[in-house]
């Protein structure tokens, strides 16, 4: 959440980003309630005061004014009660403030291309899609899995299951290999810390308390909810990540605090219906590893820097064409201050599609959570959070896309074959023919 000193002093500003943002929030009945809850906070607090006990057994009369003074902060408090409800549920509606650099539009159809990276593929052939080329390889089974969970759910076999061990393997040496790290800052000119990143298995569920902290919470109706445990099932490891240091103070000696993670995502997809159904691109379930990383105020924006320089090193060492997008102020999250995506090209679909999300929130989650950083000086202040999508689903689909042959064979990034035992492709499996006399 924002600062209420600043919405107090800025009321205007506020109203033009909420407007920019596409956000309806009633600043002046916000502002007001706000006075007026002030205003009971410091009546409760004088009339508490007004209730020492007095010295030696208390006259009549003073036990009569201390039955008053009780009555009255017990009015007081109740009234407060319900202001407070109203008044935090405003408060969180309120997004985040915008980094200059964000540009304003309503939706995604006016997000700006920063860069494009690497030769779109041209073939020879008509290309197949990743689901076609997942059936005929072996490599994705979505009949079975509708028969055993439902729609928008999928096996993932053979070569594939390697491919996605291969990511990740790879994420993970890169993020915590310091001399990659600095390579990458070096490469990227950024005046950065290289310190690396701490491998993290969080887990895949969250009290609502710390969802709604994490900003991720709305809409609800997008989220798979245990009602009897009071749990959600996490969209992606950023949630319980994100919230790991919720009520601490970090020294700054520490930072920054780097986190990669690994999880399955749940997510219902509410509202998607008729939108990617063909396929593992928008599915209720998928695997994900994610980066999260806790800064002091003036170091984050320079982490999302490296974040993204680490995104773009990522997905260059697999040799996959891809652009780099400035998300505008309609399109993005509330907690975001600046959003940065990087869509990989999918042939079959003649576009780009998000593949790798980097946000940077400021201050915003680490109010809402309490996260301080205690400073050299002594002094705290509010932590700054980035999260980033390191890789998920997606980029398998684009690998599988890009790198098909003629023959119907799927050849495997260089980077990625010492990950998966030596396999340099996939090719369709051979029916056994033997005679089973």
């Amino acid at each position: 959440m924002i600062d209420i000193n600043y919405i107090r002093k800025n009321p205007d500003k506020i109203k033009k980003n909420n407007k920019d943002r596409g956000v309806k929030v009633d600043i002046d009945k916000f502002l007001s309630m706000d006075k007026k809850r002030s205003k009971l906070i410091q009546n409760i607090d004088t009339l508490r005061a007004q209730k020492k006990q007095p010295k030696g057994k208390p006259t009549h009369d003073e036990l009569k004014e201390l039955k008053k003074i009780k009555e009255n902060e017990e009015k007081l408090t109740k009234e407060l009660g319900k202001i407070e409800k109203e008044y935090r549920r405003t408060y969180f509606q309120i997004p985040n403030l915008t980094h200059p650099n964000v540009p304003i539009g309503k939706d995604a159809s006016e997000n700006v291309v920063l860069r494009k990276v690497g030769e779109v593929p041209k073939f020879g052939f008509t290309p197949k899609d990743h689901l076609e080329l997942g059936e005929t390889l072996d490599l994705i089974d979505m009949p079975h899995a509708a028969k055993i969970t439902g729609a928008r759910f999928f096996y993932l076999k053979n070569e594939m299951v390697l491919l996605e061990y291969a990511l990740l393997q790879f994420v993970f040496e890169t993020l915590t290999n310091e001399e990659t790290l600095k390579k990458i800052a070096k490469d990227a000119n950024l005046n950065v810390s290289t310190k690396p990143f701490t491998p993290i298995l969080p887990p895949d569920m969250i009290k609502p308390k710390y969802l709604e902290a994490m900003g991720r919470l709305e809409p609800k109706e997008d989220k798979f909810y245990t009602q009897k445990d009071d749990l959600y099932l996490v969209g992606s490891a950023e949630h319980t990540i994100g919230a790991i240091h919720a009520g601490e103070i970090l020294e700054e000696k520490d930072l920054p605090l780097r986190y990669i993670g690994f999880s399955t995502a749940f997510r219902r997809e509410a509202g998607s219906y008729g939108k990617d159904t063909r396929g593992i691109i928008r599915v209720h379930q998928f695997d994900k590893s994610e980066i999260v990383s806790f800064t002091a105020p003036e170091e984050g924006e320079v982490e999302q820097d490296f974040i993204i320089a680490i995104q773009e090193y990522l997905i260059q060492k697999i040799d996959i064409p891809y652009q780099a997008v400035a998300i505008c102020t309609g399109d993005m999250g509330d907690p975001d201050f600046r959003q940065v995506d990087l869509e990989t090209w999918i042939p079959t679909q003649n576009k780009y599609r998000e593949t790798n999300t980097s946000d940077y929130n400021s201050d915003y989650q680490a109010r809402r959570l309490n996260i301080k950083v205690r400073k050299a000086n002594g002094k705290t202040e509010y932590a700054h959070m980035n999260d980033a999508t390191a890789f998920a689903g997606r980029p398998m689909v684009a690998i599988l896309e890009n790198y098909q042959q003629k023959d119907g064979s799927v050849k495997i990034p260089k980077m990625l074959q010492k990950y998966m035992f030596g396999i340099k492709e996939i090719r369709e499996k051979q029916q056994d023919t033997k005679n089973n006399d």
